[in-house]
């Protein structure tokens, strides 16, 4: 198995994007707000969205995004056939990264069973 967040496993194109946000199944938490949407895919994918207002400062907003994506990549196993968006709500540093990865986790929890309606 390899340990690359590739290509296959993003959502790219606004389309795809706007395709998961029109469904609206969402799950939220204090750090994220989780969309999902079923795909004739049989893999998961995945779209990271941080804005600027979470967080002003680059380096903060890539770190976010790389706790996610490597979050994902050890999980994505249990989604097969998920479109997911992930969405910062707040920002989190270093020191409050274990806090909101179990946060991240607990949402990955609560979408399966939205995953067959």
């Amino acid at each position: 198995m390899t340990q690359r967040f590739t290509r296959q496993q993003r959502l790219l194109k606004t389309d795809e994007f706007s395709s998961v946000f029109s469904l609206r199944r969402t799950q939220a938490n204090a750090f994220f707000q989780v969309w999902t949407k079923p795909n004739t895919l049989g893999r998961a994918r995945l779209g990271v969205v941080v804005s600027k207002k979470v967080e002003r400062r680059a380096v903060g907003r890539n770190f976010i995004k790389r706790t996610v994506r490597e979050l994902f990549r050890h999980e994505a196993a249990g989604y097969e056939g998920m479109d997911l968006i992930v969405r910062a709500k707040r920002a989190f540093h270093r020191s409050e990264a274990a806090e909101a990865r179990a946060a991240l986790l607990r949402l990955f929890g609560r979408v399966m069973p939205c995953r067959d309606s």
